[in-house]
């Protein structure tokens, strides 16, 4: 009987590491959307602010020439 209560106990530990190392890969995927999300963001501010930099160097070569 104690050979079973020790495989009961073993078989909770694994368990609960299982479940432990789960809900960390799950945050951690969920962390990868969110960022991924914000480099999207960046990504699409980074080509306005580049456009709006040739916009400006086009109108100051107007002036200049």
């Amino acid at each position: 009987m104690a050979k079973k209560g020790r495989l009961q106990t073993a078989a909770t530990r694994i368990g609960a590491v299982v479940g432990k190392a789960d809900r960390t890969a799950h945050k951690v995927a969920k962390a990868g959307v969110v960022a991924k999300k914000e480099l999207e963001h960046i990504s699409r501010q980074i080509e306005s602010l580049k456009r709006q930099l040739q916009k400006s160097t086009k109108k100051l070569r107007k002036a200049l020439a």
